[in-house]
């Protein structure tokens, strides 16, 4: 099998790749079993991925197609490779890890970066370092330091909002039932994402969302785990 070019979003160190969409899409082609040939990418290096027609990654290359966006990359790989691992386990999956890939975009990633901004802004390549915080201060309308400030206060707030996954976890391995599906792909980007940046605790260690958390950590030879990190 031809392998799948990835751009994957790095910070000064190379090796340091910590995209929460990114790593939706790592591990989706484990999961496939499909073969990747990963590279580095910046903020700033639009240029490169231009033929994808957006300026975000992840954006994968598979022969002359080039695919952007963690979701639709996922429904291209589930239509290219069939007779792979299913990342949905059929349409009622797919449509409810539609749901739970919204809900960590809309959702978790923002109440994540309001606790890790200026984490992710320190590992930044010279190069991207106005671009982030120009964009991201214009979104947020404050500075990353005044962001993170109250991050202490508010990090029990929303440990407490994610009761509902902690629930789930409670009688089940994973959100795809007793195997990992790619709605846990899905989730647990975010909190990969915090542990490649930040060491800000944001899961306490007796919580079951860190248990599942950890087993996604040890999926594919350990493919999350073994990765420039802060636990």
């Amino acid at each position: 099998m031809t392998s799948v070019r990835l751009f994957d979003l790095a910070g000064e160190d190379p090796q340091r790749r910590f995209s929460p969409a990114c790593w939706k899409t790592r591990l989706a082609l484990a999961h496939k079993a499909v073969p990747v040939e990963t590279t580095a990418w910046r903020f700033t290096e639009k240029e490169a991925i231009a033929k994808s027609g957006r300026g975000t990654v992840p954006v994968i290359v598979n022969r002359d197609r080039w695919i952007s966006d963690s979701w639709s990359i996922a429904e291209y790989l589930e239509d290219t490779f069939p007779d792979a691992p299913s990342l949905f386990g059929g349409e009622v999956g797919q449509a409810l890890a539609r749901f739970l890939n919204h809900w960590a975009d809309m959702v978790l990633v923002p109440s994540i970066f309001g606790l890790i901004a200026m984490d992710i802004h320190d590992h930044l390549a010279p190069q991207d370092l106005t671009y982030f915080r120009s964009s991201r201060e214009q979104r947020i309308g404050m500075t990353l330091e005044a962001l993170v400030a109250s991050r202490d206060d508010r990090v029990a707030a929303i440990r407490a909002s994610m009761q509902p996954l902690r629930q789930t976890l409670k009688s089940q391995q994973f959100l795809g039932g007793d195997s990992p599906r790619y709605a846990d792909y899905a989730v647990f980007g975010p909190f990969q994402w915090a542990r490649c940046v930040s060491p800000f605790q944001i899961l306490e260690r007796d919580d079951p969302v860190f248990a599942w958390r950890n087993r996604i950590l040890d999926l594919f030879g350990g493919l999350a785990r073994n990765v420039p990190s802060y636990d």
